[in-house]
């Protein structure tokens, strides 16, 4: 009866100590993050400006998190559909996405009914440039010959844009309503800029310039500015809006953002992943060659950023006509 007795209190205790053991180690793992893939969602298709500037943040926050960050293309409805995924992921940091004002004009354009604040900021990562295009035998060699060309037959000339109520659609608004110019704005869809210049569908484009920059090179397309305060090191040699006399200074933004409700060491462990990439000589030389500057911004300034673009983006297109939320 005792040999009975002490087999049953070894097993118990063994059966307690390997309960114990497991919930450790359980424990220890929720602690530990990141311990497992995290998924990036790109809003865009594979080989776009986006996804190519996300696959090398990707890169770098995997060398840095020890972990794979893989990214995954989730394309449709100007970025709703890969918005809406990840909104509907749990908020552990295992699912992220590669954000920009395509939260805000999604929204607004009625193609989802939820707004950024249905997302945690985690870091703004770099600034991309529009620039804007026309073919080299063009008549106009500068941004006031194809302004004033605008005025004198209103609403005729065709400028390409990406989308309606796409970035590129709000950076030309944005530009051409700073020359009081009225003009009609043809969507090509996405990658499609330098094709439909050349091919004479539309007079002009408005587009990352990385996307002009061989046709450029080639001596096909002339570009006339670009939209930012300053001038691009990809184009050293284009003058800004601003100094050809237009009050312009419209740039897009990329980041980093999650699920809300995400715990703040989990954003504090990508925000240093994400800080150390941009950071690094590999992403200033991609930045360099895929037209893209590097800017880091933590959570909170990411954020605020975020907010005040919400008011500059509404703004926009409630003019254009196209806000419907």
């Amino acid at each position: 009866m005792y040999r009975i007795l002490e087999i049953k209190s070894r097993a118990t205790i063994a059966g307690a100590a390997l309960f114990a053991a497991t919930w450790a180690t359980g424990f220890a793992q929720a602690q530990t993050y990141p311990n497992k893939p995290i998924e990036m969602t790109v809003l865009f298709g594979s080989g776009s400006g986006a996804d190519l500037t996300a696959r090398v943040l990707a890169d770098g926050m995997s060398k840095r998190l020890k972990v794979a960050v893989p990214v995954v293309n989730r394309t449709g409805g100007g970025g709703a559909v890969g918005y809406t995924y990840v909104k509907d992921q749990p908020a552990n940091g295992y699912s992220i996405v590669w954000n920009s004002d395509s939260v805000i004009t999604a929204y607004h354009l009625g193609n989802m009914k939820f707004d950024y604040r249905a997302f945690t900021p985690v870091a703004r990562v770099s600034l991309e440039v529009p620039a804007l295009a026309v073919r080299n035998d063009s008549p106009w060699k500068t941004l006031t010959d194809l302004m004033e060309a605008a005025k004198k037959a209103p609403d005729t000339i065709k400028i390409g844009i990406s989308g309606i109520g796409s970035f590129t659609h709000l950076a030309s608004a944005a530009l051409f309503a700073a020359g009081n110019a009225k003009i009609r704005y043809i969507p090509y869809g996405e990658g499609n800029a330098t094709v439909e210049l050349l091919g004479g569908r539309i007079d002009a484009a408005l587009q990352w310039p990385s996307v002009f920059k061989s046709s450029v090179d080639a001596g096909k397309l002339r570009i006339l500015a670009v939209t930012s305060a300053k001038r691009i090191a990809l184009l050293p040699d284009v003058p800004t809006a601003k100094e050809q006399g237009y009050d312009v200074d419209y740039v897009i933004w990329r980041g980093i953002a999650g699920p809300q409700g995400m715990k703040p060491n989990v954003v504090a462990t990508l925000e240093r992943a994400i800080k150390a990439t941009i950071e690094s000589p590999d992403f200033a030389a991609a930045g360099a060659k895929l037209g893209f500057t590097p800017a880091y911004l933590g959570s909170k300034g990411f954020g605020e950023l975020i907010a005040k673009t919400e008011l500059e983006d509404a703004k926009i297109m409630k003019e254009l006509g196209l806000a419907k939320q």
